[in-house]
């Protein structure tokens, strides 16, 4: 039993010395890298770069804080003035169209 249970916390050592530091950071790409922003949105958020998690996190903040969601379906936030603004001005917009109509407000990089 104890060659068991020996040679299992040299496994245990050997795999914790290989694991990876939570200090270190990732490098962030995608969804999860700053972009700058264009005007309209930059006057939402309040910065000229943010990634695009963050933006959506920032209007669904938002919709909650200005209860804008339709009560009879949840899935339709009715848009006032400042989500117009960077919602192609539409009046209603479905839950899952957000991250395609803030797309134009992340220009590509050259």
């Amino acid at each position: 039993m104890s060659r068991v249970f020996g040679g299992c916390r040299v496994l245990m050592e050997v795999a914790k010395a290989e694991a990876v530091s939570p200090a270190t950071e990732k490098i962030k790409s995608g969804f999860l890298k700053p972009h700058p922003i264009s005007p309209a949105m930059k006057e939402f958020v309040g910065a000229s770069e943010i990634s695009r998690n963050v933006a959506i996190k920032m209007i669904w903040e938002h919709v909650k804080l200005n209860k804008l969601q339709d009560p009879a379906n949840k899935r339709e936030i009715c848009c006032d003035d400042k989500l117009k603004s960077i919602l192609d001005g539409r009046d209603k917009v479905r839950m899952f169209e957000i991250s395609g109509l803030i797309a134009s407000h992340f220009p590509k990089r050259t």
